[in-house]
């Protein structure tokens, strides 16, 4: 280490000496040059020399007061050219101004400041020629070692990442050359770096070049143009990344400071703009007020803990049945925000009144959601009983006890599945919905919140896929025609917060949920992502369409009755909520259904129950059929 520290100092040394000494040599031909002309300079050599050391004590005191010598030479961009340039200007001006009040060492400005340019020239051609050196010394040894990368976007963007990569010394990458659209810059040059078109032929250039990966440099990318230039450069075989900002996963915040290269990651390729909340409105809504998160453990329930813990609550209550998932979130929010969070973790059931009854009673929260649900389609086919008891007889506990105990807001998280539902999960969210709907005489202000997949949640295909190719597949799709509407679990968290905060009464938000993505183009392109070719190195598979699974979901934007709000992912569909009265003859229905089936497994007493409480739900292989039927037509327009 003291031997590191030492070696680091002489060659700061070695660069000091070395700069004076053209300093010097500057300051000699100066005066060589202007002893040529006697009118050029009237001072002798004595006030000449203390003249070139007042101005040199200037601008190297100045050099070492803006840093630029803990700057490594080798490795220099053009910020540390820039400081060298800005120290040598500011010493130079601080000279001049010092002789011109004493006449006695001062030769005139226009001498002065030639020479202070002289002498900055020279000194960042120095820099320079031993930068260049460097490189070449070091292209048979290093620099053949590092990965050939081509850069997508010979703009700003790209000729930043290309100096990046050059200059920064942790790089393993050595940039090859650039593609480009722009006419004006294909056959030219950006730092040195040949600009080729992007169009066909660049694909077999691009295998006949060093290049292992490809990175995209463009200001800025959507959807549909990350997924085109995905498809387009994979042809080369090269692994592609993205020059762009950090993705805001789940419980990271994102830095929209600096751009990195980063992988791609699947929620790029699935032709959406990224989406740019304001949360003003959130954090003044959530800001001092005591959450209550019903199933805050889970995907959605731990992200909205995420999003709340960041609006200043005055508390934050989690409750779940499942401890592993409860301490998790816990410990991650502790380890964030230590002791200026409130935060409390309840474990219990929402099936159990009497516990939700004694939380509700101790915390007495003004805005609670209800996350707490069973979701997984074919499990609740063949546990009809234990969905119906979980998700709407929950769902009703608590929404009794947010009325008993006077909360502000409540607000259900429902899914797409509940529309024209085909499975016992989608219709108990729409009897959930009818739960809360029906409550419009209540000082409780009841909403629910209507989305589609979430990206990566619990028991989702995203993670199964993850498996499947880490064991080396075959990647298992129900049916190649499949389609679904996702969104990330952050984006859909904050929607549903802005929901929230925009509920008055008995309101069913729907999100826009962007486009469909066909389940095998998932799948294909999360192969793909791994670095792997689909079928031929892992295969794809059809096992059938599970219990209760739709072919197509139905979109929720394709709806006559919505109402636009503020922000425009978030819609109010008007849907004519039932009597109370009504509601609740339904509920007391299910439950003598209940008292009878739950001894029974897969039990088609409880799906009959159901139907008869949601008049659209029907078989799945009846609303299958219709929906083919409108896709091939569609297909055929």
């Amino acid at each position: 280490m003291s031997w590191s520290i030492g070696f680091k100092n002489k060659r700061k040394q070695l660069l000091m000496l070395t700069d004076l000494v053209l300093y010097a040599a500057v300051y000699l031909f100066g005066y060589l040059i202007m002893g040529l002309s006697s009118a050029s300079c009237d001072l002798p050599p004595a006030r000449y020399l203390l003249n070139a050391l007042v101005f040199a004590a200037f601008i190297f005191g100045m050099r070492f007061a803006m840093r630029v010598y803990t700057n490594v030479w080798r490795y220099a961009d053009s910020k540390s050219y820039l400081q060298l340039v800005c120290a040598d200007l500011a010493g130079g001006l601080t000279a001049t101004a010092l002789t011109y009040g004493v006449r006695y060492i001062y030769m005139g400005i226009w001498q002065s400041a030639s020479l202070v340019a002289m002498v900055n020239v020279i000194t960042l051609t120095s820099r320079f020629v031993y930068q260049r050196y460097y490189r070449h010394c070091n292209v048979d040894g290093t620099e053949m070692n590092k990965i050939g990368v081509a850069i997508v976007g010979a703009g700003q963007v790209g000729a930043l990442l290309a100096e990046e990569l050059t200059c920064s010394s942790a790089s393993h990458y050595r940039p090859v050359c650039y593609i480009d659209k722009d006419r004006a810059k294909i056959g030219g040059r950006v730092a040195g770096l040949r600009v080729y078109g992007e169009d066909e032929s660049i694909i077999e250039r691009l295998k006949a070049m060093p290049v292992q990966e490809i990175f995209i440099a463009l200001p800025s990318i959507d959807g549909d143009a990350a997924r085109h230039l995905y498809d387009f450069y994979s042809r080369t075989g090269c692994k592609i990344k993205l020059y762009d900002f950090p993705f805001t996963d789940a419980g990271t915040e994102l830095n929209a400071e600096r751009r990195v290269i980063r992988e791609i990651k699947i929620e790029d390729l699935l032709f959406r703009d990224s989406m740019k909340i304001d949360d003003a409105a959130s954090r003044a809504f959530y800001a001092g007020k005591v959450v209550l998160i019903t199933g805050g453990g889970g995907s959605i329930g731990s992200e909205l803990c995420r999003q709340v813990a960041r609006c200043a609550p005055r508390q934050i209550v989690i409750f779940d049945i499942y401890e592993n998932n409860a301490y998790a979130i816990q410990q991650e929010l502790i380890r964030r925000y230590g002791t200026s969070l409130d935060l409390a973790v309840e474990i219990g059931s929402v099936r159990d009144r009497a516990r939700l009854e004694s939380v509700f009673a101790h915390y007495r929260p003004q805005v609670v959601f209800h996350a707490a649900a069973h979701k997984h389609v074919p499990l609740m086919e063949h546990s009809g009983c234990d969905a119906v008891k979980n998700n709407v007889f929950g769902t009703y506990n608590t929404a009794d006890m947010a009325e008993k105990y006077g909360v502000g807001k409540f607000i259900l998280i429902s899914t797409d599945k509940s529309v024209n539902p085909t499975n016992i999960m989608g219709a108990t969210k729409r009897l959930c919905e009818m739960v809360i709907q029906c409550r419009t005489d209540s000082k409780t202000s009841f909403a629910a919140v209507r989305f589609g997949n979430v990206l990566g949640s619990n028991g989702s295909v995203i993670p199964l896929f993850q498996k499947q190719i880490e064991k080396g597949g075959p990647l298992t799709i129900t049916d190649k025609r499949i389609i679904r509407y996702f969104m990330t679990i952050p984006e859909a968290s904050q929607l549903v917060m802005l929901a929230g905060a925009m509920a008055r009464r008995g309101e069913l938000f729907v999100l826009n949920m962007g486009k469909p993505v066909r389940i095998l183009d998932l799948a294909e392109n999360m192969i793909r992502l791994s670095g792997l070719v689909p079928y031929r190195d892992i295969d794809i598979r059809e096992i059938g369409l599970r219990p209760g699974e739709k072919l197509y979901e139905e979109p929720l934007m394709k709806n006559e009755n919505l109402e636009s709000t503020d922000n425009d992912r978030i819609f109010i569909e008007h849907d004519t909520p039932l009597p109370r009265s009504e509601v609740d003859r339904r509920l007391e229905e299910l439950r003598g259904v209940l008292r009878h089936a739950e001894t029974s497994i897969g039990s088609e007493e409880i799906r009959e129950a159901m139907k008869r409480a949601v008049p659209t739900f029907r078989d799945p292989e009846e609303v299958n059929e219709h929906l083919d039927r409108a896709a091939l037509a569609g297909m055929a327009l």
